[in-house]
């Protein structure tokens, strides 16, 4: 990835993000398609590609879906490409680590289930079943604001690598 040709104005990442999430798209996808050019593949194929990962990985509600979205970048950002280059695996991974403790420090958790307040799930019958994006879903759901501070937290990552 070529840094220094990539426009990194964080309130426009997290405008795109948001408006991703809510013209549907999920919210591991919301924050991968906001990065495009980071990780230099289409919208399109990028909505493909992270559409499982929404929902807490397929609405299992593990790990939230905007936490992938910042490790799918993170792949991008720091590539761990040959599986023989232990520092190049380190160094993602710590990326990866950096931008889950971010999260977890400003929302409590980065587990999907209970950021929504969803335990304990062995009395929750979840079904793969996606929400209706209704004015009532987003009143009740702070996902957005998930979307928003996954967003944020990668653009000022990459602004301050600049």
């Amino acid at each position: 990835m070529d840094r220094q040709k990539i426009d990194i104005d964080i309130e426009e990442r997290v405008a795109r993000a948001v408006g991703y999430f809510k013209s549907g798209y999920n919210c591991a996808q919301a924050v991968v398609m906001a990065y495009d050019d980071v990780m230099g593949i289409s919208v399109e194929a990028l909505a493909k590609i992270a559409a499982p990962f929404g929902g807490g990985m397929g609405r299992m509600r593990e790990v939230c879906g905007t936490v992938s979205g910042m490790t799918f970048v993170a792949g991008a950002i720091l590539p761990a490409i040959n599986p023989q280059n232990l520092e190049e695996r380190k160094a993602n991974y710590a990326l990866v680590q950096h931008f889950a403790q971010r999260f977890r420090q400003e929302n409590g958790d980065i587990i999907c289930r209970r950021l929504l307040g969803l335990e304990p799930m062995a009395e929750r019958s979840e079904t793969p079943m996606p929400s209706q994006r209704t004015e009532e879903y987003y009143r009740k759901r702070p996902c957005v604001e998930y979307v928003a501070t996954a967003t944020r937290i990668v653009a000022e990552y990459l602004a301050a690598e600049q």
